[in-house]
């Protein structure tokens, strides 16, 4: 177990701010093939995104997955790093591709590579996001193509290139990384799927088998359970980009991901963490611990058996 984190930083996340765009949180020593990533919960609002935006900061953030970050910070002194992105969701979405862009939004023509059709893209919620959670319109008026560039050479790349590298040092310790993607859901997406039913606590989204061995995700599953946690499996949510991307589990790259209930810990309406929040780090600390502490001989054997 780590004693002390070293905080490692990345590229400014908007040239005139002069803010870093990431943080790895990093044990001392590295203990575990484990892997905490929280993309969604930057609170870091750049002030070309205020200055541009329609909408007020308090109406921005209702797209953060809210203090998700705070609940995981412990993760280095479990032998696991913590990566985490520090610039907002409605600035920057690195659970898309890099190429949803939505031709909406802009008042250039698109590169041919541009994935203008894409599901999330349509709906708003391209890598450049349109809307916010709630649906409202962002800007009041189109962006240039140069401003989404920077974006993404800014925060996107240097996100995904921390996940690269924190993914390739497991694999170099001890054959085999499992990325925890942590994020949160409304408690909306938690209402039970039939009348008479408990909310839903949790949701463990791994695409059906496809991004992670069933060994991880029963593993977190079993864990929540335990704890007297309501849990579901890939409904509402089966993973985004991130678990599309990098989950490879014949290659020994696991990725699960984790949406919690934000009526476990925070007043959705305030965007503020309830009293509650405490007693849900404290399970966070219990799931961190139990999953660091993976038998890598199961997994292995799990992914030879699938």
């Amino acid at each position: 177990m780590s004693k002390a984190c070293d905080h490692e930083g990345a590229s400014a996340s908007n040239p005139g701010d002069r803010r870093s765009a990431v943080e790895v949180l990093a044990p001392g020593t590295l203990a575990s093939p484990v892997i905490f990533a929280s993309p969604h919960s930057g609170r870091d609002y750049p002030t070309s995104l205020l200055k541009n935006a329609r909408l007020d900061r308090h109406a921005l953030r209702q797209s953060e997955d809210s203090y998700v970050d705070l609940l995981f910070e412990t993760a280095p002194r479990y032998g696991a790093p913590l990566l985490r992105a520090l610039f907002p969701r409605a600035y920057v979405d690195v659970n898309r591709s890099r190429d949803e862009l939505d031709p909406r939004m802009f008042a250039d023509d698109l590169p041919a590579r541009a994935d203008t059709r894409s599901n999330r893209v349509i709906a708003g919620l391209g890598v450049i996001p349109r809307i916010v959670a709630d649906g409202q319109d962002i800007y009041a008026r189109k962006l240039r193509l140069t401003d989404a560039e920077r974006r993404l050479a800014s925060c996107y790349d240097p996100y995904h290139a921390a996940l690269g590298r924190l993914i390739d040092e497991a694999i170099a310790a001890f054959g085999c990384a499992v990325v925890i993607d942590c994020h949160s859901m409304p408690s909306a997406g938690g209402a039970p799927i039939r009348p008479g039913e408990r909310p839903i606590d949790f949701v463990l989204g791994d695409r059906f088998g496809a991004s992670c061995a069933s060994a991880v995700t029963e593993f977190a599953d079993e864990t929540l359970t335990e704890m007297g946690y309501e849990t579901a499996r890939n409904a509402p949510y089966a993973g985004g980009y991130v678990t599309a991307s990098y989950g490879r589990p014949a290659t020994g790259v696991h990725v699960l991901q984790i949406e919690i209930n934000r009526a476990l810990y925070l007043d959705e309406k305030r965007i503020t963490r309830t009293d509650a929040f405490e007693d849900l780090r404290k399970s966070m600390i219990g799931l961190i611990k139990r999953m660091t502490g993976l038998d890598r001989d199961t997994l292995w054997m799990a992914q030879a058996a699938e």
